[in-house]
């Protein structure tokens, strides 16, 4: 079994912020979830006191809301490191590799991975994805109804995700239920039941790499996994192979950074679009304008919240923050800053330019994204091609979740049936 070392989040310093700055705002408060406007709202009030403000939950961190810091703090990680990247981390859990490391070393563990998202491998998983898309969607289609993340935006990035590594596609209800349990833990339960279902969780997926890790090392083929498994990186302590521990922690951030992201994108794409009639039948007439659509959607809804921590004094944004004081940055905020965006809280899919930041910036921008916007730029085709008119159902509406990975838990939905 893999060895999981210990995590903890180093608490801010005492009374860094002046009253006018303490706010009381906890991103896992489940009261921001709902209704889905619940969010920018609150944020918009938070920028409105000023870029930077600050929290005392979680042992007390800054909130960034302005894009002009957010992107100042992303590229620069020298003074912001990346690590810890989350303010909930149940202790022994370990780091994400390579978001939690800073450079040089995480560059050395990104180069490895890169092979992974090259543009021949995109190409193919393309038509992959579009197999996988109509397939999920053959099971409804004639229906008139489905809930739409189980049947559709949870499993959909799972079986992506398993395309990507080479690995069985059966697998992915498996992948859906742990992934659940890492962000959510026991809903309900007390911190101490969470965590403990945060761990098994962990350690069945744990036990799933270490399997494959196994099988790849005395069996290689020209699979993605057996091609990174056997390829030698050039690290702190010389050119060497990666070992399990390193593997089963790029594995994990693979598998997490794409599902939720992707499930909160595909949930949002459904809401928003629902509510603008006008815009989806312009989608619907010309398919051409779905990668603009994309773009607006993570745009509008930034499903990440990611973290950092300052490794030295810095002022920003006219604040100053104390060395190992935690950050969080509000993507939600930058993309929606009237500095950078005209009529921010409205969808334009016609939107340019679009210098969103969902998938961060600098060195530590999302490995992945290229992926995600080909894995909803075909959903999107998909979906609007066979079943066009869906909508919310009355009197069930979404359940959405409030934590650093923002989305939806439950979407119902209605259409015409597929050949009627």
């Amino acid at each position: 079994m893999t060895t999981i070392e210990p995590t903890t989040t180093e608490p801010a310093s005492i009374d860094p912020a002046p009253a006018t700055l303490t706010v009381d705002f906890d991103v896992y408060d489940e009261a921001l979830a709902s209704p889905v406007d619940v969010m920018p709202e609150r944020i918009a009030e938070l920028a409105a006191k000023g870029p930077i403000v600050y929290s005392t939950a979680h042992g007390g961190h800054w909130i960034v809301t302005h894009y002009d810091e957010i992107h100042q703090i992303l590229t620069d990680a020298e003074t912001f490191s990346s690590y810890p990247n989350n303010l909930v981390t149940p202790a022994d859990f370990g780091r994400f590799i390579p978001l939690e490391l800073d450079p040089p070393d995480h560059t050395s563990y990104r180069h490895a991975l890169q092979p992974l998202f090259s543009p021949q491998r995109m190409k193919k998983l393309g038509d992959e994805i579009r197999s996988q898309v109509n397939e999920l969607i053959d099971a409804f289609a004639a229906k008139g109804e489905v809930e739409f993340i189980s049947a559709f935006a949870h499993e959909l990035p799972a079986r992506v995700f398993l395309a990507l590594m080479d690995w069985p596609l059966a697998d992915a209800p498996m992948f859906t239920e742990v992934t659940d349990a890492v962000l959510f833990g026991k809903p309900g339960g007390t911190k101490e039941e969470s965590d403990q279902v945060m761990m098994m969780a962990a350690m069945t997926v744990a036990g799933y790499f270490n399997n494959v890790i196994a099988d790849r090392r005395a069996n290689p083929g020209e699979d993605a996994t057996s091609k990174l498994i056997h390829t030698e990186v050039e690290l702190a302590d010389g050119k060497r192979l990666l070992n399990d521990e390193e593997l089963f922690r790029m594995f994990f951030l693979l598998l997490m950074g794409g599902l939720h992201t992707v499930q909160g994108s595909l949930a949002w794409t459904v809401w928003h679009l629902s509510r603008n009639p006008e815009q989806r039948a312009a989608l619907i007439a010309d398919p051409t304008l779905i990668p603009k659509a994309v773009e607006e959607i993570l745009r509008i809804e930034a499903a990440v919240v990611p973290g950092r921590r300052a490794t030295r004094d810095v002022e920003i944004g006219g604040v100053q923050i104390a060395k190992d004081d935690q950050l969080i940055l509000m993507l939600c905020g930058a993309n929606r800053d009237l500095r950078q965006f005209a009529d921010p809280h409205t969808l334009d899919i016609n939107r340019h330019p679009n210098r969103h930041l969902s998938f961060g910036a600098g060195v530590h921008r999302c490995l992945g994204s290229h992926l995600g916007r080909i894995e909803l730029t075909i959903a999107l085709e998909e979906l609007h091609r066979r079943i066009p008119d869906y909508r919310l159902v009355d009197g069930d509406p979404p359940s959405w979740h409030s934590t650093q990975v923002r989305g939806c838990h439950r979407m119902p939905i209605q259409f015409t049936p597929e050949g009627k």
